[in-house]
């Protein structure tokens, strides 16, 4: 109790949001709060509602039951206008026939704010997204990252307290998205504004957040640190959605104990029963490979047949087989070191573990 009492109050707090069209339920009793300074990606496949979760929260779709309370003010019913947040769409939506400068003060104008504030404030702005120079052009001027800094500016013109970004990289080539979502989380930090980022993309998820929402049909299937969401998934879903993962047939011996074909493992604990179908999951950068001429030095070693090797750059993909564990193919992360070291290649027998700590138990992913 007492680290609740100490805990600070969220800045937004959702609670039981639901959002229905017709028949069909895009979001389901979604509850979340979201800290002061947090930025905060919501996280999934196409349809699980996080499009949908970030304009409930905006006022553009309003819920069909549930609550937003932004810094202790109920907004549920509030319509946009009258809510403070910015917002950046994934197609910019940069007025065509304004000035660089003109979109960027399109917010402060309908506020009725002097000339000379608008001005200075648009200069520190065109300042702080790198495009000091770029004023006096109109949008189709501009590169699909100019014009992206610019809807950034633009959202951030009012100085909102809460700043939402629906996709805001997802139009951009890889090189240049990969260099601005370092720019905006720099840029978030340096601000200290609240900020929740809709994506489908899990490394842009990992890379700039704080905590990741991750989604699924309508509901949270998880919330925690990148870390978190990547080393400890709470559900199957999760595990597989994020990163690569080795998806396995089992069944359960005893507590922490699995069987795959004629073989048996040890696993992180589970609350599984003797008998039952489950699904265990290891990532590939977590299967081990070990020294040795077929000598098996644990329960969790064996020797695999290598299938297929594919070139990643900074490491090889290689695909393993063993006649113990059936039908199975595993997918195994191994570091162009290792692959030297151990001399691997096509046809050849290698010994590899699957750390217990590193085995995942979910229920059968078929159940």
């Amino acid at each position: 109790m007492a680290d609740e009492a100490n805990s600070p109050e969220p800045y937004l707090r959702i609670d039981r949001l639901s959002k229905h069209f017709g028949d069909f339920v895009a979001l389901d009793k979604v509850s979340l709060d979201v800290f002061e300074g947090e930025f905060v990606c919501f996280l999934g496949p196409s349809g699980c509602g996080k499009t949908t979760f970030l304009r409930a929260i905006a006022g553009l779709d309003i819920q069909t039951s549930g609550t937003v309370v932004q810094a202790g003010k109920n907004i549920s019913a509030l319509p946009p206008s009258e809510r403070d947040f910015g917002i950046v769409f994934q197609s910019y939506a940069l007025f065509p026939n304004l000035s660089v400068e003109r979109n960027i003060a399109f917010g402060l104008e309908n506020e009725k704010v002097n000339k000379a504030a608008i001005n200075q404030r648009v200069g520190e702005l065109l300042d702080l997204v790198g495009l000091p120079d770029q004023g006096k052009k109109y949008p189709a001027q501009l590169s699909g990252g100019q014009q992206q800094r610019i809807a950034l500016a633009r959202a951030l013109a009012t100085s909102p307290g809460l700043l939402l970004l629906d996709e805001p990289l997802s139009a951009l080539d890889a090189k240049v998205r990969t260099h601005l979502r370092h720019e905006m989380k720099a840029l978030q930090r340096r601000l200290g504004v609240t900020t929740i980022m809709v994506t489908h993309d899990q490394e842009e998820a990992l890379t700039m957040a704080d905590r990741i929402v991750v989604m699924n049909h309508g509901v949270i299937e998880q919330v925690g640190t990148p870390t978190e969401i990547y080393r400890e998934p709470g559900t199957l879903f999760v595990a597989d959605f994020i990163g690569a993962m080795n998806q396995i047939n089992a069944a359960v011996i005893g507590e922490s104990q699995v069987s795959i074909g004629d073989k048996q493992f040890a696993t992180r604990d589970h609350q599984y029963a003797s008998g039952q179908s489950v699904t265990v999951a290891i990532r590939p950068e977590d299967i081990v490979p070990t020294a040795g001429d077929g000598q098996v030095t644990t329960d969790n070693s064996f020797v695999a047949e290598v299938e297929e090797m594919e070139f990643l750059g900074s490491f090889w993909r290689v695909s393993l087989s063993n006649k113990q564990l059936g039908d199975v193919n595993l997918s195994a992360d191994l570091s162009i070191n290792a692959i030297r070291r151990l001399n691997v290649e096509p046809g050849k027998q290698i010994n590899v573990e699957l750390p217990a700590n590193s085995l995942w138990v979910f229920p059968d992913s078929a159940g």
